[in-house]
């Protein structure tokens, strides 16, 4: 056949290759026509929305990018109720501003105000420069960042705007009440911003969405199986002939972000046809899915339940976290005793603070000696790390304080049941022993060594890394020391840090690992493996865990200024009593 080619002449052999190649390509990006509904259509009988335009160019989240915003407020808008809120990338898209007209008219969806926002340029500073285009920044990126942009500085500006006949703009601070979506990079914008933020945006439209590896977005569909779910409700829409380019393959990638929806047990649903990366069915489609992502309002979107085994055995329906305390400094060190109270320290303060089984919180001991870290033994006292004093103590019921190690840097510590203390030193990068009255380092060389805690049966001593990724594993031999050091724990890593932020740690019966990190509290099995996620309480610093209440099974945290808990069916183990040999993790 090839000897036959070659005796074709030149220029035919061109043709005929040009020819397949023309066929192949239509054959290969063939799309079915998807024609606009009358939705998506004006009609002389509907009221008409308003156009504004402005543009925004003080951002401080993205300084230096300037961008235009379109404003749509409907006919039926009245100023004396704040209004619903679409929030668009990429500027206008999908006839929203007619379809919007349309079915605000028929009450298929609320009175709602239209943002379509156009991603950042910084404009070069000479006609012989280009802008800097910050769209993928903003859009690809994952974190907050775009979300807080959009609440904190764009949905104010628009709210300083009045329409032609002077009516003020108010918008809903609620999440149930605003809707925001996007395609392509818009799309994954979209929905980081409600999957950072639910309590302000709860229902996403996506459109051809970039969820593969441009920055990051290939690794949603493996932290929507993790995580608890969120109250988000899910629109898709994409093509098979969707791009497949060096970031990844965008049809295959919203198909599998679709399957961790129904994994996480997410209300959502789908549209897939034979586009390309286009927004020919987006468009079609788009007044039926505001009719899906608007359906029951003002009834709440509400998070759903998952397939996922071991958020299931630990995660009570209905029972999130629940403040305990607020008005410290900075609280750390959780602890508890044989009755299920909880110590914990606020360490700029110079306090230990007890929360009695009644909930109520008490000052244990004043001037604690910037103590961090607390443990209960099992000859019932609290020990204490006292790192302003550099030494480790110890106190009774009645709250005598005895010096158990002096000149040692502390940062955490755990007490195993036959009295052995294992004490972090994350300055100087060791781990201590103290043993029958004697302390000797028996490891050297984590970045920043922080929590510590020996496994329920006490064979294994885990050492969390605030400045990694893992958290260490290592043996415990029979005379204390440490051998077979190992980083274990895989932990996630969010979006624009360098480390996983974790520090404090607890156990519970079924040897599952509890990691206070950047991205929440991150819970693992025996094998090392992140299974399930919890939320952090609130956007600050989650210092520490721990099991407590009179059952054992209530998780309380330290976060910053305040003290939540919440009820779960887990339940935690006290080193200080025996060591108890979990199940064996599946492998």
């Amino acid at each position: 056949m090839a000897t036959i080619f070659r005796m074709i002449p030149h220029s035919l052999r061109v043709a005929i290759c040009s020819t397949a190649f023309v066929f192949t390509l239509a054959t290969a990006r063939a799309e079915t026509d998807y024609p606009l509904t009358e939705d998506s259509k004006p009609h002389a009988e509907v009221p008409k929305g308003e156009l504004l335009k402005f543009t925004f160019d003080h951002a401080k989240t993205f300084p230096g990018t300037t961008r235009e915003v379109t404003v749509y407020v409907p006919a039926q808008y009245d100023p004396a109720k704040p209004a619903c809120v679409y929030v668009c990338q990429d500027g206008v898209q999908n006839n929203a501003p007619v379809v919007f007209d349309n079915l605000i008219a028929k009450k298929e969806m609320p009175v709602t105000i239209g943002v379509f926002i156009t991603p950042g340029r910084v404009k070069a500073p000479t006609a012989n420069a280009l802008d800097r285009f910050n769209r993928s920044r903003e859009y690809d990126g994952l974190g907050p960042d775009y979300a807080r942009f959009v609440i904190d500085e764009v949905l104010p500006e628009v709210e300083k705007k009045t329409t032609s006949d002077g009516r003020a703009i108010r918008l809903s601070k609620s999440g149930n009440d605003r809707c925001i979506g996007g395609s392509s990079s818009g799309a994954i914008c979209a929905f980081t911003a409600a999957w950072e933020r639910p309590d302000a945006f709860s229902r996403v439209f996506s459109s051809i969405g970039t969820y593969v590896g441009l920055q990051g977005g290939n690794v949603y569909p493996t932290l929507i199986r993790k995580f608890e779910p969120k109250p988000i409700r899910v629109f898709q829409q994409d093509g098979s002939n969707d791009n497949n380019i060096y970031g990844g393959d965008w049809w295959m990638a919203n198909q599998e972000l679709e399957r961790a929806l129904t994994f996480a047990g997410y209300e959502h649903e789908h549209v897939w046809g034979d586009g390309g990366h286009n927004g020919k069915q987006a468009a079609a489609v788009f007044p039926d899915a505001m009719r899906f992502l608007w359906k029951g309002w003002p009834e709440p979107v509400k998070a759903g339940t998952g397939k996922n085994a071991m958020l299931n055995e630990i995660v009570i329906p209905g029972e999130g976290w629940q403040l305990v305390a607020e008005g410290f400094k900075f609280t750390e060190g959780p602890a508890c005793n044989a009755k299920g109270e909880v110590f914990f320290t606020d360490i700029p303060n110079n306090r230990i603070h007890r929360i009695g089984l009644d909930g109520k919180v008490s000052v244990f001991v004043e001037n604690s000696g910037a103590a961090n870290g607390l443990m209960f033994g099992p000859d019932g006292k609290l020990y204490a790390c006292q790192n302003a004093k550099r030494r480790i103590v110890a106190y009774d019921e009645s709250r005598k304080e005895t010096v158990i190690a002096e000149d040692i840097g502390s940062n955490d510590l755990c007490v195993a049941h036959n009295g052995s203390m294992y004490v972090t030193d994350p300055e100087a990068k060791k781990v201590w022993l103290i043993s029958n009255g004697a302390k000797r380092v028996v490891d050297e060389g984590i970045a920043f060594a922080n929590g510590v805690r020996l496994t329920p049966d006490q064979s294994l001593l885990v050492v969390a890394n605030t400045k990694g990724q893992f958290v260490y594993s290592f043996q415990v031999q029979p005379d204390g020391s440490l051998a077979f050091k190992q980083p274990y724990f895989d932990l996630h890593i969010p979006d624009g840090k360098t480390d996983s932020g974790a520090d404090g740690m607890t156990f519970d019966t079924q040897g599952r690992l509890y990691v206070t990190t950047h991205m929440g509290l991150q819970v693992c099995d025996q094998a090392g493996r992140v299974n399930c996620i919890l939320p952090k309480p609130q956007e600050k610093w989650l210092a520490n865990v721990v099991f407590g209440g009179a059952n054992f099974d209530e998780l309380f945290v330290t976060s910053s200024d305040k003290i939540y808990k919440r009820k779960t069916k887990a339940k935690g183990v006290l080193s200080a009593n025996e060591p108890v040999k979990p199940p064996a993790p599946h492998l």
